[in-house]
């Protein structure tokens, strides 16, 4: 046994699998102590503390830079000292840590009930959609709601299944914690607003970075798997062209692959904030759109799993 869990890459693959294996049968458990939901408690708390006076831009580069590396090693240390008292409980929490990471199956479903929400009303569409998206939904109509749903499940199989992923590829569970710490970090301070545009700059900046990859990689796979592969060069001029760098990437291979427009102007904390259109195509999105998104979206998260799989068994 100490062969090996020092000389093979098995005592990352495994525990990966499990917790791969867990989200796509069980999706994600929720709660108060769920990891995510610690992370939102603590930046909420920090915010309400240092973002105030004068140095703002300063005081939320220190505070993002501490919650991701704090994370990174707490995690690592935690990690350490379980391999010491028995492999066999440093994989539980591995597996564990990676089911708590990943919410593909649970992003999914949410979709789908949005659009289930919206065919019995609209302001149940609205309601549903609001859980999963952080515009103003309270005035869209049907047709938005069920865009903004389906830009969410592009945007989102980036930032929470394949990026996660890739950096447990690249640095273990530990690096996988970080990058749920500076995707949340993203989600609640990274907004060009009054509020958080000095305070909140450094995170959406790391976030920038960390999804840079993933992003990209995202989109691609989302071609491979849905025989778009001739589509390479419309991901790449539409992906460039939205507001962030990242998010307009898995957007576009969707609309690719849908042959659909998405884009315009979103309402934010009371803002409207204009984006560029992604596609060509201004056609009426329907539940059969939806499901072929899902199931481009259950290959490509599929595809990732195998990719994962291969590397750290050779």
């Amino acid at each position: 046994m100490h062969w090996f869990f020092h000389s093979s890459h098995l005592y990352r693959l495994i525990p990966f699998l499990g917790g791969w294996l867990l989200d796509r049968a069980l999706g994600d458990p929720g709660g108060r102590l769920h990891p995510i939901a610690i992370f939102g408690r603590i930046i909420a708390e920090g915010e309400k503390t240092f973002n105030k006076a004068n140095d703002r831009w300063l005081k939320g580069t220190i505070f993002s830079l501490t919650l991701i590396v704090g994370v990174f090693l707490i995690s690592q240390h935690i990690l350490l000292w379980a391999a010491r008292v028995h492999s066999l409980f440093y994989f539980l929490l591995i597996g564990l840590g990676v089911f708590f990471c990943l919410s593909g199956k649970t992003l999914i479903d949410e979709v789908k009930g949005v659009f289930a929400a919206v065919d019995r009303s609209t302001g149940e569409g609205r309601e549903r959609l609001s859980r999963i998206v952080g515009r103003d939904t309270s005035q869209l109509n049907d047709q938005e709601i069920r865009t903004a749903a389906l830009e969410s499940l592009a945007e989102s199989l980036s930032d929470g299944v394949i990026a996660p992923m890739f950096w447990y590829l690249l640095l273990g569970l530990p690096g996988m914690l970080a990058y749920k710490m500076i995707n949340t970090l993203d989600s609640m301070i990274g907004y060009k607003n009054e509020r958080y545009i000095d305070f909140g700059r450094a995170a959406a900046q790391i976030d920038d970075l960390a999804n840079y990859i993933p992003a990209r990689l995202t989109a691609y796979l989302m071609l491979f798997v849905s025989g778009n592969w001739n589509k390479r060069a419309f991901v790449a001029r539409y992906g460039r062209a939205h507001a962030s760098p990242n998010a307009g990437y898995p957007e576009a291979a969707l609309a690719a692959i849908l042959d659909c427009r998405f884009g315009g102007t979103h309402n934010y904390f009371g803002q409207a904030v204009e984006k560029p259109y992604i596609g060509d195509n201004p056609r009426l999105l329907t539940t059969e759109d939806m499901l072929t998104a899902i199931q481009v979206n259950s290959h490509t998260e599929l595809v990732m799993g195998l990719i994962v799989t291969l590397i750290l068994f050779i």
